[in-house]
């Protein structure tokens, strides 16, 4: 007896959809969604972390020890030198190589989904435009405390995805008007709070000497390590109290 194929796709669907759930992440699908941030044990329930990007194979970007940490990052000083090397040299290539790996905010709630209370708490990332919109509603006295768990309010978020090549995603958010309880059974909010996943623990922080390494290698390629470690070194005591860091808030600002 040959496969029966549309079983198989069945059980592909029914894995794919238990990886969803079980995942820590709330990814919006197309078209409109209700959505809860709820109260964090630190009162701050919209996260700003700081990521680089298209370095070595970390697709979802690495911590940037600098702004997250306060400590050294041979990212950030060899993206502000080439982009003074670009600016003064006139190359465009070497500005665009440092705009890629310029650091990136990014921001992160936790939720609970409506209609997927059941699956707990997830957390929601979302970028500048997002975060300014919830600080606004945060602090607007009409709303009080958006995250409170027996008078909060809900968020009907509508994401379109990109239409085309070279457009971006569009997430739009809006504050429901009536307050209402995190759940309908509030005698089990308290073991829902206590299951959120611990926030500090969904990313690697890679030390600056890790960075060193990670730079090495996206530099050099298959050279040496005594070669990459040479490479590195050139940029590790760069000025970057310098004009770069400016550039990129104001870069990020029209974005």
């Amino acid at each position: 007896m040959s496969i029966n194929m549309e079983l198989m796709r069945k059980k592909l669907a029914q894995l794919q959809g238990k990886a969803e759930e079980d995942s820590v992440w709330f990814k919006p699908q197309e078209g409109d969604t209700d959505i809860r941030i709820v109260p964090s044990n630190d009162g701050d329930p919209l996260k700003e972390m700081h990521f680089h990007y298209n370095v070595g194979e970390h697709k979802g970007g690495v911590l940037c020890p600098k702004r997250n940490f306060g400590e050294r990052c041979a990212i950030c000083d060899f993206a502000s030198s080439l982009w003074k090397d670009g600016v003064a040299n006139n190359d465009e290539e070497s500005k665009k190589l440092a705009k890629s790996l310029f650091v990136r905010q990014r921001y992160f709630s936790p939720v609970v989904v409506r209609g997927q209370e059941d699956s707990g708490i997830k957390f929601y990332g979302y970028g500048k435009r997002a975060y300014e919109l919830l600080l606004g509603y945060i602090l607007d006295p009409e709303y009080g405390d958006i995250t409170d768990a027996l008078e909060g309010t809900d968020i009907s978020l509508t994401y379109t995805p990109r239409t085309s090549p070279g457009t971006f995603p569009q997430t739009s958010l809006k504050m429901r008007r009536n307050t209402s309880t995190l759940l309908e059974d509030t005698e089990a909010i308290p073991a829902l709070l206590d299951r959120m996943p611990d926030f500090d623990s969904l990313f690697e922080r890679l030390s600056p000497t890790d960075i060193d390494a990670l730079l090495d290698e996206q530099l050099s390629g298959d050279a040496s390590a005594e070669e990459r470690s040479r490479e590195t070194g050139k940029y590790n005591n760069v000025d970057t109290q310098n004009p770069v860091d400016k550039a990129f808030d104001e870069l990020m600002a029209t974005k």
